[in-house]
């Protein structure tokens, strides 16, 4: 059973991959750092908007920024990633059983 602060974890997770743009700023920052503006560039949007799509990576613990003079630099935390694929990995192994399981009843009953 999951515990309810794992649960918020994997929503917050979840939701920031949810959306194309910030998985386009996780690619992007698979490069290396970079500064808010570099970042925001390729997106058509205001950049009020782009930095709510950093709140939400920061807040899924994806993405983390520091000022350095008047940039603010973005780091990503590829390490955050773990708690998806371990529950990713749990769902596979629960549902794998089960479809075993199936398939062995299933041949067991055919003629």
């Amino acid at each position: 059973m999951l515990l309810i602060p794992m649960a918020n974890h994997l929503d917050h997770l979840f939701a920031a991959l949810a959306d194309p743009t910030r998985r386009a700023v996780i690619a992007q920052l698979c490069e290396g750092e970079a500064p808010v503006k570099a970042l925001a560039h390729p997106h058509a949007m205001a950049l009020p908007s782009f930095l709510k799509h950093l709140a939400q990576l920061e807040r899924a613990g994806l993405v983390t920024s520091r000022k350095v003079g008047r940039t603010r630099i973005c780091t990503l935390h590829p390490e955050a990633l773990e708690a998806a694929d371990t529950w990713i990995d749990q769902q596979r192994t629960i549902w794998t059983a089960k479809l075993d399981r199936l398939e062995a009843y299933l041949q067991k009953d055919t003629p």
